[in-house]
């Protein structure tokens, strides 16, 4: 662990410090930006006696801080910045999250309990192939690399020979990776006869797209690697917010620094542990941007807030489903693109590579999935179409293709596709 004393803190600490750092949060708010605070009506901080009067606060959502561009929610006077982030797939307006001094090494102390519950030490090797720009990832793996002392690699995105060359020659322990690009990496390194085990390579830490543990499983076995999820967005001061750790039984959040909430989707409704909801993100201790009660749109459960087996008190997350916004209609089915991976990577034929296609046709519903294969044969695409009308309850057409044939990307992978007449 890199912070043992925190991080296996008693569960009546951890609230009692939740409850101090909330109230202070607000007190923040209301000191530096008075419009802020008007959203919380008469409710002062001092009113705040339980950790469940947050119910009693608004919610948040990324509509609002698209409307508050450039810094109508900031907390924080302009020259305190030292710089700022913005959230990746953006279109229209940007969602930008200014930092302070205190949010940078904030972030650095998180991402360094990350890397430390993937098993990482000093004595490892980090390769970096998010991005060190607008989006928040690289430089948010890099300042966790330097707080526990690793070497770090920063190669950033693509350049998919490149990386492979550089876990070969400079000894990469671990890397670290938006969730789809290990498969390009597992792609290219069998077109050029590269042998992840002939490598040092242990360690992958993976997120900022939803992945199934039948992707997890085909990257492990393929790359020779443990692999761990890691979330976080730039919304909430970036990656980091959570973490696996190396018992794989939910994902840690790091409460001293975050207090979450499960809700219905639909209602707003605070859910039970166990339900699965939509994640609400309150920070704790971020200062150019405090959030409370944000609205991720992400679809989990919270799995326990019992000691886990690593010794960690924090409590632990389902790996993401999907997102509110990613859930898909057809024929009145809902059903999120996670589910037809799952069903998908159930069958060694199968590459981790597909699309669905869905929209209308003729005034019908219409819905198709692509999917690249080692071998294609009617008795595959029959059995695929069969179990995705007994797991999901609709019929779907699917097209096998060969290995190659759907386009790459080097960002985030495209797995839905709209379609018209």
């Amino acid at each position: 662990m890199y912070q043992p004393r925190l991080e296996t803190m008693p569960r009546e600490e951890i609230e009692r410090l939740q409850l101090e750092r909330l109230r202070n949060t607000l007190r923040r708010i209301r000191s530096r930006n008075p419009e802020y605070a008007a959203r919380f009506g008469g409710l002062a901080p001092e009113d705040l006696t339980d950790l469940s009067d947050l119910r009693k606060l608004p919610f948040i959502t990324k509509e609002e801080l698209r409307e508050a561009y450039p810094f109508g929610l900031a907390c924080a006077p302009r020259e305190a910045f030292v710089r700022f982030h913005m959230s990746s797939g953006t279109t229209g307006t940007p969602v930008i999250n200014p930092y302070t001094r205190a949010d940078v090494e904030q972030w650095a102390e998180i991402m360094a309990r990350c890397l430390a519950a993937a098993g990482l030490t000093h004595a490892d090797v980090l390769q970096i192939t998010p991005g060190f720009g607008l989006f928040n990832g690289g430089f948010g793996f890099h300042y966790g690399a330097e707080r526990i002392g690793c070497f770090v690699v920063p190669i950033g995105p693509g350049r998919t020979l490149m990386q492979l060359k550089f876990i070969r020659d400079f000894g990469t322990t671990a890397l670290a990776a938006i969730s789809s690009y290990p498969l390009r990496l597992i792609e290219v390194a069998r077109e050029e006869g590269f042998d992840f085990r002939e490598t040092r390579l242990r360690v992958g830490i993976f997120g900022a797209e939803v992945w199934s543990d039948e992707t997890r499983r085909y990257i492990e076995e393929a790359m020779g690697i443990e692999t761990f999820d890691i979330i976080g967005m730039t919304e909430t001061g970036g990656v980091g917010l959570g973490i696996d750790c190396q018992a794989h039984e939910g994902i840690h959040v790091w409460e001293d620094h975050y207090l979450v909430e499960i809700v219905h989707p639909e209602t707003g409704e605070v859910l039970p542990d166990g339900e699965e909801g939509e994640l609400v993100v309150t920070t704790l201790t971020r200062e150019g941007l405090p959030l409370i009660r944000y609205r991720t749109r992400d679809i989990t459960r919270i799995l326990s807030r019992e000691r886990c087996a690593c010794g960690r008190t924090m409590l632990r997350l389902a790996r993401i489903k999907g997102r509110t916004d990613d859930m898909l209609k057809v024929k009145g089915v809902n059903f999120y693109p996670r589910q037809v991976e799952e069903i998908l990577m159930r069958h060694p034929e199968t590459t981790p590579e597909y699309l669905i296609r869905i929209g209308k046709k003729a005034g019908k519903d219409f819905i198709e999935i692509l999917v690249e294969c080692r071998r294609r044969d009617e008795t595959l695409r029959e059995r695929l179409e069969e179990e995705i009308y007994n797991f999901l309850g609709f019929h779907a057409r699917v097209v096998l293709l060969a290995e190659g044939e759907l386009p790459r990307r080097e960002g985030k992978a495209k797995r839905v596709e709209r379609v018209s007449d």
